[in-house]
């Protein structure tokens, strides 16, 4: 009888690639019922699960977790209302009362998810234009996307930012980093491995010797590389 393939392996319920969640320090998300008043920062604190530091906010007595805006500081007020806030860094409103050119992030992709979008350290999208019920804005990665106008997001620059500048130095580093969120470092590519190991590996040099795309439907040792995708490659 072999040995599972690594794809499988890493898809069991337990051992080193399960991320411990018990050290994360909850959800961020906005409320789905639409959170109005002003809240108090009672602090800044780190949170092992993601790259940007995140705030502990009273209001309305209940006390909520959301991400950090870069120049918030403990005792700084914000706003939660997405019809009447005032532009501020860290007051959360909807797309369609923030002014074109201004920063923001975590942004929600429908009305009422939560926030979806930029929520890495450091990121910001901008607000390019509105049109009849729309909002253009610009991501990260320079992509445009086109949003409703209900959608909300936190005005500024999430906090964090020059994070990838401090190299890691040492592969030792970069192993623990990637292990806090369960994640496997150092990796090895399938073209690199024997072909008992891996449906990419073996052959007389580093090829995938294969289409690299698979179907939905295939077997759990064969699904690996590009699983239904409909195209690959630029456009």
């Amino acid at each position: 009888m072999g040995k599972k393939l690594i794809q499988q392996r890493r898809g069991r319920t337990k051992g080193r690639y399960n991320a411990p969640t018990h050290r994360f320090r909850g959800r961020i998300k906005y409320n789905k019922n639409k959170i109005e008043g002003t809240g108090i920062v009672e602090d800044i604190i780190h949170d092992p699960g993601r790259t940007a530091p995140i705030t502990k906010v009273k209001i309305n007595n209940e006390k909520r977790l959301f991400l950090a805006a870069e120049g918030i500081k403990i005792g700084d007020s914000v706003k939660y209302n997405e019809n009447k806030s005032e532009i501020k860094i860290g007051n959360v409103i909807s797309l369609e009362n923030i002014a074109e050119g201004l920063p923001i992030f975590n942004i929600e992709i429908t009305p009422g998810d939560g926030g979806k979008l930029v929520r890495a350290s450091g990121g910001y999208a901008t607000v390019v234009s509105h049109q009849s019920g729309k909002t253009v804005i610009k991501l990260p990665s320079g992509q445009f996307k086109t949003l409703q106008s209900k959608c909300r997001a936190t005005i500024g620059v999430l906090a964090g930012g020059g994070r990838k500048d401090k190299p890691f130095l040492k592969a030792g580093k970069k192993f623990h980093a990637y292990r806090t969120r369960g994640k496997q470092y150092p990796t090895v590519r399938g073209v690199a491995m024997n072909a008992v190991a891996h449906p990419h590996g073996g052959g007389g040099h580093q090829h995938v010797g294969k289409p690299y795309t698979v179907k939905r439907g295939a077997s759990p040792g064969r699904k690996v590389g590009s699983v239904a995708a409909s195209r690959t490659g630029r456009k």
